[in-house]
């Protein structure tokens, strides 16, 4: 048990590590192309400046991310071979399409950092691009594969074997157009706000500096778009989970009994012991909307789950609440920032905002984080749902402490030089201007 709990916080550190620079990277080459774009068709230098800066951001957490996501293959295999040996025939499809798409990304970065004056301006430009699009089909294709460990498909089960496989089938499972839709938009909102947040903090203190306004002026349509669309796919992702993994959406809300009419519950304290919720907001109906399009039909709950199956209650359930809270919380701000640009037509980016705007910027990656444990735990004690245990497909090998240090110490190391050489580039963004 205790080689399980090393080997699955193991993966919990270079997941939660890993998510951060594949959201970067899915989402900041377009910041960097529209910068760019505009300087091709302004001349003005202050977006040849903000371009580059954004570049050099870019590569260094693209190398990263290479890094970690590089760890993370290793892992799967090391420390859960019974899941590898099945799963690696079914959806070794997406993880080759990923790997392309990483190869293609890397070098459409390559000719881009390097093919300033070297190759034609607007091909030039559209390799910026090429980084971005080839960083969402990265992202789209791991994705599907996740998908497919909560939405098995491709394959009959038979005594113990898959048999039958049909990688593409497997791939484009039930799940795997509403996770991949929820995680691409969850990615562009966390990053913006990210960028915004940087932008903002160093607007405040210098509210002439140019650069800041048009990087503020880029990202903040990004932001607020993705902030807009996200209720959406959320919405369209709890009705999936509602049909696919009652258990996870039961865990989320911490609904202890089936029940017609089922309240959202906001906040709330689970006390597993008693089967209640502590100190929430109740919503009559709306839990039963949200998972079923009707606020009287029955949403099953934890009772119609054996106690075996059931994932761990009270950390699902407050990832979700934060997850879901945090998401609230950068709708305000982008509704804001639309009533001050649109409806008062007066100037958006007043201090309130740029405030605003400093204390989301980490809000949208720990709303990343709290929905992949949500994704993850909430599959538990499933690695393959409702096939394959968890603690089944678990390496024989001893000591998994080792590793866990190992790796946890790599990440920190990684996570200081990042830091380090980020807040670098920013103050060197600054001191041009």
């Amino acid at each position: 048990m205790t080689d399980l709990l090393f080997a699955r916080s193991q993966m919990a550190i270079s997941l939660g590590f890993h998510i951060v620079f594949a959201c970067i990277g899915m989402t900041m080459p377009f910041f960097m192309a529209i910068a760019h774009w505009k300087w091709l068709k302004t001349g003005d230098e202050v977006y040849l400046r903000l371009t580059k800066a954004w570049s050099k951001g870019v590569a260094i957490l693209f190398a990263t991310g290479a890094v970690s996501g590089t760890l993370l293959s290793f892992e799967l295999g090391l420390l859960w071979p019974k899941f590898m040996e099945h799963a690696g025939p079914i959806f070794g499809m997406p993880f080759s399409l990923e790997g392309t798409a990483f190869f293609l990304e890397a070098i459409a970065l390559g000719v881009y950092l390097y093919g300033w004056k070297k190759i034609p301006q607007y091909i030039h430009w559209a390799f910026g691009v090429l980084v971005g699009v080839s960083g969402i089909l990265s992202g789209i294709f791991v994705v599907a594969a996740n998908a497919w460990m909560n939405s098995p498909a491709g394959f009959d089960w038979v005594n113990g074997q898959a048999i039958n496989i049909d990688p593409v089938k497997a791939m484009f499972n039930d799940a795997w157009f509403t996770q991949a839709l929820h995680m691409t938009i969850a990615a562009f909102a966390a990053t913006a706000f990210a960028v915004a947040g940087v932008h903002a903090y160093y607007l405040k203190k210098d509210p002439s500096s140019s650069i800041h306004k048009k990087a503020l002026n880029i990202v903040i349509w990004f932001a607020v778009i993705a902030a807009l669309l996200q209720p959406v796919s959320g919405d369209l992702s709890a009705k999936d989970i509602a049909k696919r993994q009652p258990a996870k959406l039961a865990a989320a809300e911490a609904l202890f009994e089936t029940q017609s009419r089922a309240p959202l519950l906001i906040g709330g304290i689970p006390n597993i012991k008693e089967k209640r919720v502590d100190y929430a907001i109740a919503i009559p109906g709306l839990l039963s909307f949200l998972a079923h399009g009707d606020f009287n039909k029955e949403v099953v709950g934890l009772d119609r789950i054996p106690i075996d199956e059931q994932p761990p209650i009270a950390v699902v359930h407050y990832a979700f609440q934060i997850m879901v809270g945090i998401g609230i919380f950068l709708l305000g701000i982008a509704l804001y920032f639309l009533f001050r640009k649109f409806i008062i037509k007066k100037e958006p980016f007043t201090p309130r905002l740029l405030k605003l705007l400093v204390f989301a910027a980490p809000m949208g990656f720990i709303a990343v984080e709290a929905g992949w444990t949500v994704t993850e735990v909430g599959r538990q004690p499933w690695i393959l749902y409702g096939i394959l245990r968890t603690k089944d497909s678990l390496t024989p090998m001893p000591g998994l402490v080792f590793p866990f240090m190992l790796t946890t110490g790599v990440y920190i190391f990684l996570a200081i030089i990042v830091t380090w050489l980020m807040v670098r580039q920013f103050k060197s963004i600054t001191r041009k201007v």
